[in-house]
């Protein structure tokens, strides 16, 4: 058998760490898996089938370590790079070493194997939102397109993501590229939604005004700020709705204060992480998803298997929302977009619960194409 190595900087309560365990769990027939961390002790690994092997270069959580330490240990990895390429992936002979995710984990994994491997990257967003602007922008783009030219394949999870990173990277040598919408498990989640919410959290689904749910990292991506700002207008304004946000991140003091500032805790509650979001999902009225930008979001795709309907900012979601167009509406990326569809969901709320759509999620495709990717002995091309 075949052996695979995945990498990831920790398997914790995220989108694409959530796509990964899916997928190698699926794989696992077929390879022999490894999956490599950088961090240990994320929430996903007890749900990793017991033939897959996992190495975490440090035995602790990031989200464990203190402020000064979250700072020196990715300047320490970032330096280290190619001494813990030697010692923990290209240690053993695989077929393919996967990089999952992008940063450390995309540039560790680029370090010339001694192997004839083949070297894959996935990339899980909008190249040319991420860095922002000013000089040191520009200089990670140098640092990422050099990193990028070390690999066979890059697999983007949307067309959007394609175009906006060759948009980025024009002047680059590509490596072969495709696209594979991210892969769920959705038997798994038509069984979790059927579990019981958190007892502190059921007073929160009583009253029958329209719950909003939307389950994000509290990064600024997502444009929860932005939101909070939307919502407290409707509020002063009469437009009676709830919004609760599943999720943890770095701006979550920073949000929680400003939810405070606007006097609105009683209708926008930060929730926090939880292991089962989908019960959650399942409860509200409309899942939502307002960020600036997306690369394929998984949480779209999990509200489709669970027959939401859904409200989103104009991003490569949209991508994944051609197929369910009767049962959801995508609104321009501002505040007044946000604005207008929030209305029409309280003002609509009898009707959008009876929408009807005949979408049904198929995914083997997916692992297939996945599988032809580690098969293939695609060349670089030059442009």
């Amino acid at each position: 058998m075949d052996k695979v190595i995945f990498g990831i900087t920790g398997l914790t309560l995220g989108g694409a760490e959530r796509v990964l365990v899916d997928i190698v769990n699926r794989l696992v027939d077929k390879y022999d898996i490894t999956i490599f961390t950088i961090y240990a002790n994320g929430e996903l690994e007890s749900e990793l089938d017991k033939r897959i092997h996992l190495n975490s270069l440090y035995n602790f959580s990031y989200n464990s370590l203190g402020g000064l330490k979250k700072k020196l240990i990715p300047l320490k990895v970032l330096l280290m790079q190619r001494k813990i390429f030697r010692e923990n992936i290209d240690n053993d002979e695989y077929k393919a070493q996967i990089a999952f995710l992008f940063f450390s984990i995309t540039r560790i994994f680029s370090v010339k194997s001694k192997k004839n491997t083949k070297k894959i990257a996935w990339i899980h967003n909008d190249i040319s939102k991420v860095f922002g602007k000013g000089p040191k922008s520009r200089l990670k783009r140098i640092i990422d397109r050099n990193t990028y030219e070390k690999y066979n394949t890059l697999v983007f999870v949307s067309i959007d993501n394609l175009d906006k990173f060759n948009r980025v990277y024009d002047d680059m040598l590509l490596p072969h590229e495709t696209v594979v919408n991210n892969y769920i498990n959705s038997k798994r989640i038509l069984q979790l939604a059927k579990e019981d919410i958190k007892e502190e959290d059921k007073e929160l689904f009583t009253d029958k005004t329209l719950k909003i749910v939307q389950v994000s990292r509290l990064v600024k991506q997502k444009a929860i700020d932005r939101l909070i700002k939307v919502h407290s207008k409707l509020i002063k304004q009469g437009v009676k709705h709830k919004i609760y946000i599943i999720g943890d991140g770095p701006l979550k003091e920073k949000l929680n204060k400003l939810i405070k500032e606007n006097n609105i805790q009683d209708t926008f509650k930060l929730l926090g992480a939880r292991e089962n979001p989908y019960p959650y999902m399942k409860k509200a009225d409309v899942v939502s998803l307002f960020s600036e930008f997306e690369g394929y979001p998984m949480v779209i795709e999990e509200a489709k298997v669970l027959n939401k309907y859904i409200l989103a900012t104009n991003t490569a979601t949209r991508e994944a929302l051609i197929n369910y167009s009767k049962k959801s509406q995508i609104v321009e990326n501002t505040e007044e977009g946000i604005e207008k569809a929030i209305r029409f969901a309280v003002k609509n709320k009898k009707q959008i619960s009876k929408y009807e759509n005949d979408f049904v999620y198929e995914n083997e495709k997916l692992i297939e194409k996945i599988i032809k990717i580690i098969e293939s002995n695609e060349k670089r091309k030059d442009k």
